[in-house]
């Protein structure tokens, strides 16, 4: 099951006016049961209701936001550490940044119906406070924060590595597929034209696998010359890997055999 199974089609109004409520329901969604729920609570308090509300809520979850941002780089850099054995630092940290960022953040919340859960203050509230992407990321980074408090003394980071495992793993592929941080095709687009004033062209050799878990092979080719193979789970996923597979064939300096390309 993933995370857009779980998004709730339509927010109840009596959901709205119950943050509990709200709370409880986004703990199922993340799929983790809180020992202390006043964690979650806490992670869920936003400033502006801390301060209208100082006899409900003597603190806010902006150490929460602190401590949420370092768990996520942490847990983000081990799944990709892990799915990219071959990838260089600069690499991993281009994408770490792209899956860390406010709106991607905003995303995963709006996904588990995190702003319906927020303590909001009256001005935010009657602003759409549980819309903005601020809001959400902060919110999300403070509630993966409290799910690492709270699992300390059990399974600890493990419990807050398959939470956000569930929350953001699905995103990696994407990053990926829609070549957001490694765009091997323009590089290598961009090499072909410079020296050879032409483009690559792709072909998929071969797919396989049911429905839905198919496999792609995708060929790159230039003036009819294979330069690289790739797989992948889907075609653009393919592609990308075949340039990959290009790129690191040519080399640094890029020189091609002459025989077969003229």
């Amino acid at each position: 099951m993933t995370l857009r199974n779980l998004r709730p089609s339509a927010r109840p109004a009596a959901e709205s006016r119950d943050p509990e409520l709200a709370a409880a329901r986004l703990a199922g969604r993340l799929g983790y049961t809180f020992r202390d729920a006043s964690l979650l609570t806490l992670a869920l308090t936003h400033k502006s209701f801390a301060n209208e509300h100082p006899e409900r809520a003597s603190a806010d979850n902006e150490r929460l936001e602190f401590l949420g941002d370092a768990v996520l780089d942490l847990v983000v850099s081990d799944l990709l550490f892990e799915r990219f054995p071959d990838l260089p630092e600069g690499d991993l940290s281009k994408l770490r940044a792209s899956l860390v960022t406010e709106g991607c953040l905003a995303e995963v919340a709006r996904e588990v119906d995190l702003g319906a859960a927020l303590r909001l203050g009256r001005g935010e509230s009657d602003t759409g406070g549980d819309a903005k992407a601020s809001l959400l990321a902060d919110g999300l980074e403070a509630v993966v924060a409290a799910i690492y408090l709270d699992s300390r003394a059990g399974r600890g980071l493990a419990a807050v590595h398959e939470t956000i495992a569930r929350l953001i793993g699905p995103r990696v592929e994407q990053a990926v597929e829609t070549a957001a941080v490694f765009d091997f095709k323009t590089g290598l687009q961009e090499w072909a034209q410079k020296r050879y004033k032409e483009p690559v062209r792709y072909r998929i050799v071969s797919e396989g696998g049911p429905d839905h878990e198919k496999t792609f092979e995708a060929a790159v080719l230039l003036r009819e010359r294979e330069l690289g193979r790739g797989r992948g789970r889907s075609k653009k996923q393919a592609e990308q890997a075949a340039a990959r597979a290009a790129i690191e064939a040519i080399g640094p300096a890029a020189p091609l055999p002459e025989d077969g390309i003229r």
